[in-house]
């Protein structure tokens, strides 16, 4: 474990990032991680990460100096001779810190290949025993394996289930517009797209499966 007071790991990955990225997290009380442009993203808002890593080919020479002196600590690696994406690189590092609680931001960007990868590290966070949550302006993604609860907000009004395995057995909605009583859906179908929470709190139980579950805004 890392000496660190921190409970949570906050990921900024180069993907789709703006002002919001800043104005609406609680960015005080949590590990900070740049991956490749996140980091600089990070620096020119202010905040320092407590750790930079990537292959950093996305940024200037000059941009990658200043990372190296100013992120707390910085772990690089070859834009060729490696395995991983720098987001996962940097997913994988904070589930080897310790961190069981991480939000991975900006990680839906204008590249498909990309953001659907970086959707499924919500497994590989999960077979570790971590809740991973991805957040961008548009879209909250984050995965169900047995019982969500979920509080509404007008942020995020749209909620909507899809397998991430061949079929998601027993769902159940509570506190649903559009209620499921140990439904079954496959993977391919459009059933739990879109739905609203009309209670203050919405329950989801499944009993075999995993489930994507996306709050999403237009």
């Amino acid at each position: 474990m890392n000496d660190h007071p921190y409970t949570r790991a906050y990921i900024f990955t180069g993907g789709r990032l703006g002002q919001w990225a800043i104005d609406s997290q609680p960015l005080d009380d949590v590990y900070l991680i740049g991956a490749d442009r996140g980091a600089d993203f990070l620096l020119r808002h202010g905040r320092v990460p407590h750790l930079a890593v990537g292959d950093f080919d996305s940024v200037t020479p000059d941009r990658m100096e200043f990372i190296r002196d100013s992120a707390l600590e910085l772990i690089t690696c070859d834009a060729v001779d490696k395995d991983w994406s720098d987001t996962e690189l940097a997913v994988r590092e904070a589930i080897a810190r310790g961190f069981r609680e991480i939000t991975l931001v900006g990680a839906l960007g204008t590249r498909f290949d990309h953001g659907l990868a970086n959707v499924q590290l919500l497994r590989l966070a999960h077979e570790h025993g971590c809740s991973l949550k991805l957040l961008d302006e548009h879209n909250e993604i984050r995965l169900c394996a047995d019982t969500l609860r979920l509080e509404r907000n007008s942020y995020f009004p749209y909620i909507s289930l899809l397998p991430l395995t061949l079929e998601v057995r027993g769902i159940t909605l509570e506190g649903f517009r559009y209620p499921l009583h140990q439904a079954a859906i496959q993977l391919g179908s459009s059933l739990g797209i879109s739905n609203v929470l009309d209670a203050p709190v919405g329950t989801i139980t499944i009993t075999d499966g995993i489930v994507l579950v996306i709050r999403s805004r237009d």
